[in-house]
């Protein structure tokens, strides 16, 4: 099996971590991945998308020009990566940035408003990317909630006072990607 995704978002709303977590995760269960950042001209506030594959063989390329997925964390993200996801393949939005509806009718789209989430029911809203990370490791089973959280135990040393926070923004995220498989039969 092998997922490939492109996570995508203005600088410093966490799209890097949540590759990198993947990725990280990916790796500690055995997977073969990858994980290729990009970045737009700016750092804080200009685009970043990065693109991770996670497969059971070997990669052949770290490009991904047509992913089964795409995490979008804003409008920007949603107008450029929601035409490349193959037919059959997800899109989760942060309808809390994307003031739009997906156009495309042959693909799944979760819908989550990530930063009210995060905000209300995580108390903070730096949260709102685990809240869509979560998503898709619901949705994909691409890796498990336990060794993700293991992951980010690992990448964030020295930042432990945020780790309940994410924890509990990634368990939300898997649960509504939960219930939206449920809902759909």
């Amino acid at each position: 099996m092998q997922y490939e995704v492109i996570i995508a978002g203005f600088g410093g709303q966490g799209v890097m971590l949540i590759g990198q977590l993947l990725a990280n995760a990916a790796m500690l269960q055995g997977s073969t991945t990858s994980w290729m950042p990009s970045y737009g001209p700016e750092m804080r506030g200009g685009t970043a998308n990065c693109t991770v594959i996670v497969s059971d063989g070997a990669i052949g390329s770290p490009v991904v020009p047509r992913p089964g997925a795409a995490i979008v964390m804003n409008r920007p993200s949603m107008d450029k990566f929601e035409p490349l996801v193959q037919p059959g393949g997800v899109i989760i939005v942060n309808s809390s940035l994307v003031d739009r509806k997906a156009v495309r009718t042959d693909v799944d789209v979760l819908y989550i408003d990530a930063n009210r989430l995060a905000e209300h029911e995580v108390g903070t809203n730096k949260s709102a990317n685990m809240v869509v990370g979560g998503a898709y490791i619901g949705y994909t089973g691409a890796a498990t909630a336990d060794i993700v959280k293991y992951a980010m135990a690992k990448k964030m040393v020295g930042k432990e006072k945020f780790l309940a926070a994410n924890s509990a923004a990634l368990d939300l995220g898997i649960r509504l990607a939960e219930e939206f498989l449920a809902a759909k039969g």
